[in-house]
């Protein structure tokens, strides 16, 4: 073999060489990058759960009665892949042991009982005071008791005034007068006329009945004493007057009430005061007749507080057509108050945990997964809150054991700031 064949023989052995020691170095640089990309290995579920808790459980994907899906169960035994960071996770049986219940989250209409305390009083419309415009004596008293029923036009007292005295006798001398100018001049007639007009209407001015002035005309002659009579029908509430008694013009000395109606004052929390309005219907119960119902309706809230009590005064206007209510009677007092909005979103209010800065409720997501979700609330009623926001319609809520599951979540919470050592239940922080 001559020279220019060996030269080519070793030429091409270089080229092979260099050849597979490129493709060997590049096999080794590519091994670790893919050995650093394993494929990914997907999860085998089990089963699906229930996700109320139910022992309920399918092979394949379904959703329940109230639309939630079912929870799937993986074989390795760790949590839903979607699990999202600050959930509460829990095992079924304690789930079970702690009695958890949910309950969705659902429009209503809330309406607000207000329960109050008050008392009958006289209807300050219907009350009427005796206090004569002139001055005099009470000869004798016909209603002398007082509680006594009268009616309009009863006899009330005898009085003697010299001012009732001399107003008849000017009447009957200008009537007579009047008579015996008949054939004098019209001017003189009207002159005589007139005069006694005015002394019988001073009188009238004075509250003499009309048939004591029917008398004095029949008469023709004054009477010493006059007969005073009550303007109004009623009870009398208050007496002052006795016989033989001076008075003076204005002087009460009888109080009358009519109480075929009556109001009941209740005092009103202050806090629940916003809630009442006139018209509403309100409920009562009379501590004096137990298992009788009865019902009246708010005519007005007093503008003003009490500062010892924080309540307010609401009028309730009731019916007494027996006159079973009386004056001072003690009575409780419920008010249904609604919401003028109609239906609005609302939860239980055990399903509210509350910190004094902000409230929470707890949604459950799925078997033994709990989502704790920040609300703000709104008008509360009859154990239901309004949720104005932070829900939408149909979540489920726990409304029993939450405050458990907070305190799981929060030890939880705190032996992961540790490091996640196990907590005394044997269970592994995460």
């Amino acid at each position: 073999m001559n020279r220019m064949a060996w030269v080519g023989i070793v030429a091409f052995t270089g080229v092979v060489a260099a050849v597979g020691y490129w493709m060997g170095a590049h096999s080794a640089m590519q091994a670790p990058q893919e050995a650093a990309q394993p494929v990914k290995k997907e999860r085998k579920v089990l089963y699906y759960r229930n996700p109320m808790g139910l022992p309920d459980t399918s092979p394949v994907p379904k959703k329940d009665s109230m639309g939630m899906d079912y929870v799937p169960v993986y074989e390795d035994g760790g949590p839903e892949p979607d699990m999202a960071r600050g959930m509460v996770k829990i095992s079924l049986d304690k789930v079970q042991l702690l009695g958890v219940r949910s309950e969705p989250a659902l429009p209503r209409e809330l309406t607000r009982t207000i329960h109050a305390v008050g008392t009958i009083q006289a209807n300050e419309r219907l009350l009427y005071q005796v206090a004569p415009r002139f001055e005099g004596w009470i000869e004798k008293l016909y209603v002398n008791t007082t509680g006594q029923s009268v009616v309009r036009g009863q006899p009330l007292m005898e009085v003697y005034s010299p001012d009732l005295v001399t107003a008849q006798e000017e009447y009957l001398i200008a009537l007579r007068g009047a008579g015996e100018l008949q054939d004098s001049g019209a001017g003189a007639r009207a002159v005589m006329q007139r005069q006694a007009d005015d002394a019988l209407g001073r009188l009238r001015n004075w509250e003499i009945a009309d048939q004591e002035l029917q008398t004095l005309q029949r008469d023709g002659k004054p009477s010493r004493l006059l007969v005073y009579r009550s303007a109004a029908s009623g009870v009398v509430l208050r007496k002052p007057g006795i016989e033989g008694m001076r008075f003076m013009p204005g002087e009460v000395l009888f109080e009358i009430a009519d109480l075929s109606s009556v109001w009941l004052l209740a005092d009103v929390s202050e806090q629940d005061i916003g809630l009442v309005q006139p018209g509403q219907e309100a409920r009562l119960g009379i501590v004096a007749y137990p298992g009788t119902a009865f019902s009246g309706k708010v005519m007005f809230v007093y503008p003003t507080i009490d500062a010892g009590t924080r309540t307010a005064k609401v009028r309730i206007e009731l019916a007494n057509p027996g006159g079973l209510l009386k004056p001072a009677m003690f009575a409780n007092v419920e008010l249904v108050s609604g919401d003028a909005r109609g239906e609005v979103l609302a939860v239980p209010e055990s399903a509210v945990l509350d910190s004094g800065t902000r409230q929470v409720v707890l949604v459950r997501r799925g078997e033994g997964l709990f989502e704790p979700r920040t609300v703000r609330l709104g008008m509360r009623a009859d154990g239901y809150a309004e949720v104005a926001e932070g829900l939408q319609e149909g979540e489920q809520v726990v409304v029993r054991a939450n405050f458990l599951i907070d305190a799981e979540s929060n030890l939880r919470a705190a032996l992961e700031a540790f490091g996640g050592q196990d907590d005394p239940a044997g269970h592994k922080g995460h």
